[in-house]
């Protein structure tokens, strides 16, 4: 090989990519009972969009973009987060000109430099949801109350809601005011960037990661002793929302998240290590930043799948494996294969998951490879059953076998299908018509319920 992948990335496929499928698809359907619609945006975009946005004085703008000159000297960065995107798009689509509110997700490949971890990649995928256009405290609780269904859809116990509010602007003056006056007393032991952060956004000083710093902070000044009025029943109100609604929290005053465009509410969802499985929060200011002219509120949250699916792992739980093939049509001479792709279309065209052979193996190496993939049943055509119109069809698991006639084949597993689906076909219609009847009047042959189904079943 030439090359390999870059450090910090994955090739999904087999397993991994059927557990992602599974955890997006859980993700799509909850926001569809929400009435969330999708939004996809560019995987770049200009560099000053995430600079005003995410805010100069983050971790993610000073030290984790991947930025460059594109060929027109523009600066252009890969998305290291959805938000950012996704208000963008909201604005330069005059989507704000609708009713409101807005309700956006994404599930969309975002961008980190730093070091690759478990569950934490430098190509990593983010599931995010966007609510534009609400003040109210409600709104944060049905991102909450989201968060906490998918949780417990995907099976995970370990996550609890970390909640706290670092104000508005008006708030944080005092407060900035306050927890300076702190670190002017600690100042010779900060990092280097805490110094930095001391003069341009004293608040990401409480978001350091360096031990020491993390230690001064500790008894620093916290934000929730700051709050205004506006501010202060804003954050009442959502604590007597989650109550009401019987949804635990812990109040975490050092929360304040990584990102400068949060304001009053903040929240994550954090495991019994302190590893954060997803965060977000309320960002009024964020539209008014991009867009002078608007002025909205909004609130959010993203999570990394990979992180979701490092600890659902963790915890031993299983996703939905993918199905496997319900029958192996297995060929024997060339003169069958036109008879045998055609089953094998027409079971496909109904919804059943048929393989068959495109190598020219024998019929014992077909057989085998059925095995390998899961099959739960064979059927072998060649020249005598087409010439008798009947095939012999094996359950892989009992090795039992019965003859079943070539035209009632597909008609036999597309019943098989619909019965599992708690439909079924309208009597009256031939073998290889199936209409769907969702009332469940009874229709079957009850004759090749008890010779065929029982047995496969």
């Amino acid at each position: 090989m030439i090359t390999q992948r870059p450090k910090g990335t994955q090739d999904w496929y087999g397993e991994s990519m059927q557990k992602r499928t599974v955890l997006e698809k859980m993700a799509r359907d909850l926001c569809k009972v929400y009435n969330i619609k999708e939004v996809i945006t560019p995987v770049f975009e200009h560099t000053e969009l995430f600079q005003r946005g995410v805010g100069e004085t983050t971790d993610v703008v000073q030290k984790e973009m991947y930025t460059f000159t594109d060929k027109g000297d523009r600066s252009i960065s890969l998305k290291p987060e959805g938000t950012a995107g996704a208000i963008r798009a909201y604005l330069e689509n005059s989507m704000y000109a609708e009713s409101q509110p807005t309700k956006l997700f994404y599930v969309t490949p975002a961008f980190r430099y730093e070091k690759p971890q478990s569950g934490r990649m430098r190509q990593h995928h983010q599931f995010g949801v966007e609510f534009i256009g609400s003040k109210s405290p409600l709104a944060e609780v049905e991102l909450i109350t989201l968060v906490t269904t998918f949780i417990r859809k995907l099976g995970l116990k370990d996550a609890k809601l970390h909640i706290n509010s670092i104000g508005c602007a008006n708030c944080r003056k005092k407060y900035n005011d306050a927890l300076l006056a702190y670190l002017h007393k600690h100042e010779e032991k900060l990092c280097p960037t805490c110094k930095e952060r001391m003069q341009k956004n004293p608040l990401r000083v409480i978001d350091c990661k360096v031990p020491e710093c993390k230690e001064i902070v500790a008894d620093a000044p916290r934000t929730i002793d700051y709050l205004d009025e506006e501010c202060k029943e804003h954050f009442e109100e959502l604590q007597a929302l989650l109550t009401e609604l019987n949804i635990p929290f812990e109040i975490d005053t050092g929360i304040v998240r990584g990102l400068d465009y949060y304001t009053k509410t903040v929240f994550e969802f954090v495991n019994e290590d302190g590893f954060t499985l997803c965060g977000g929060g309320r960002y009024d200011n964020l539209i008014h930043e991009i867009d002078g002219k608007q002025d909205i509120p909004s609130v959010g949250f993203g999570m990394g799948i990979e992180r979701i699916l490092y600890f659902l792992e963790k915890e031993g739980v299983e996703l939905e494996k993918a199905p496997t093939p319900e029958l192996y049509v297995g060929i024997l001479g060339k003169e069958a294969r036109a008879k045998a792709y055609q089953l094998v279309n027409e079971l496909r065209l109904a919804g059943v998951v048929v393989e068959t052979d495109y190598m020219d193996r024998s019929v014992k190496a077909q057989m085998k490879y059925a095995n390998k993939i899961g099959a739960k049943n064979t059927v072998v055509l060649g020249s005598d059953e087409l010439e008798k119109r009947v095939a012999v069809v094996k359950n892989m698991d009992t090795h039992e076998q019965t003859e079943v006639a070539l035209d009632e084949i597909a008609g036999l597993f597309i019943n098989i299908l619909y019965d599992r689906q708690g439909l079924k076909c309208t009597s009256g219609v031939s073998r290889k018509t199936f209409v769907l009847d969702k009332t469940l009047e009874e229709a079957w042959d009850q004759e090749v319920k008890e010779r065929f189904l029982t047995k496969y079943l």
